[in-house]
């Protein structure tokens, strides 16, 4: 009766990963700034969705699709989670087991910053900071190195020049290829590059917060970068999912908004639901979703690298690839557009 009835348990194996041969045939590739490197137009970052919090099978699925459909650059921070340090952690589960034949066709970036261990050097911008915590991101990520490091915010009360200093150091230990920053305003971005290039380490890129709502880049800042010869890499296209389709109707239980904590309240989303659904009916007309749309809309101005995306899934990373199979807007729609936001 036991050989009949009886099937043993069987714990799933992770299947071997093989990366797709076809995995550079669609993507394109920018310049970054005047470097020699080239990113795709849209990265992956693991901000939310990656953590131990997550379920590692759905994240290492994302995270190897987006290698399939050529995104070769991902992007993370020691604090990125939740815990801080897990989104790490189980992207060097990935290199480990899956990624790291393909090491050379990645780009990696991390980030220091924001809090990560308790005491007067767990935080903000000291070279006694930013190198220890990368020696961190470096262990939790099973590298030699990171291809990108960046300082992640402006320090108010550590010297420019300490902080860049830092970030030239790390660069000729070995420790990164190329240094970034992010959250900076175009003047103390402009001093940074200086500093930098000073050093003999040019600063590579800087990561802002930029969408259609949120523009505050395009007074001063692109400029700068474009002078500069830094690329850009915007992150947050999707405004918290504000440029999406998931608020046209209601406002779901399981969204951001619906969460008594995070950026994005409901009363955000009612203030801007009558933009929402007009730049809806025209990323319709376009042929796209909104989400399409609006990473679509970052991508025409050629001063940006690489749009950085986040994904719960593999329907949502595919469905923000999706942008890319139309960026060109004609004058009516950049009008009709511009016509929509201004009334923010």
């Amino acid at each position: 009766m036991r050989d009949k009835f009886y099937l043993p348990f069987i714990i799933p194996e992770i299947m071997e990963y093989r990366a797709q041969s076809t995995r550079y045939d669609q993507m394109q590739y920018r310049r970054c700034g005047k470097s020699g490197v080239k990113l795709p137009e849209i990265s992956l970052g693991l901000w939310h969705n990656f953590g131990n919090v997550d379920r590692f099978d759905v994240s290492r699925q994302i995270v190897l699709k987006a290698f399939d459909r050529g995104i070769t650059h991902f992007d993370l921070a020691n604090n990125y989670g939740p815990p801080p340090g897990s989104a790490e952690e189980n992207f060097g589960r990935m290199m480990q087991n899956d990624l790291r034949p393909y090491r050379d066709e990645l780009i990696i970036s991390t980030k220091a910053g924001y809090l990560m261990w308790p005491g007067p050097y767990g935080e903000w911008g000291s070279k006694k900071y930013l190198v220890s915590s990368l020696d961190q991101s470096l262990k939790r990520m099973k590298l030699d190195y990171v291809d990108i490091f960046y300082h992640h915010r402006t320090d108010p009360d550590t010297p420019l020049e300490e902080t860049m200093a830092a970030l030239d150091l790390v660069v000729k230990q070995g420790k990164a290829l190329y240094a970034g920053i992010s959250n900076y305003p175009a003047d103390l971005t402009h001093q940074a590059a200086e500093i930098l290039k000073q050093m003999g380490t040019p600063c590579l890129i800087h990561q802002p917060s930029y969408s259609m709502f949120n523009r505050w880049v395009e007074d001063g800042l692109l400029d700068v970068l474009e002078q500069d010869g830094i690329g850009c890499i915007p992150f947050s296209p999707l405004a918290q999912g504000l440029l999406t389709d998931r608020y046209l109707n209601d406002i779901p239980t399981d969204s951001r908004a619906a969460k008594p904590h995070g950026f994005l309240t409901e009363d955000r989303v009612i203030l801007m639901l009558p933009q929402i659904k007009k730049l809806h009916e025209i990323a319709v007309k376009r042929g796209q979703s909104l989400s399409q749309m609006a990473i679509a809309w970052l991508l025409k101005d050629k001063r940006v690298t690489t749009v950085l995306i986040g994904a719960s899934s593999v329907a949502q990373l595919e469905n923000n690839l999706g942008a890319l199979g139309n960026t060109l807007f004609s004058k009516e729609e950049l009008d009709d557009i511009e016509s929509v936001l201004l009334k923010e």
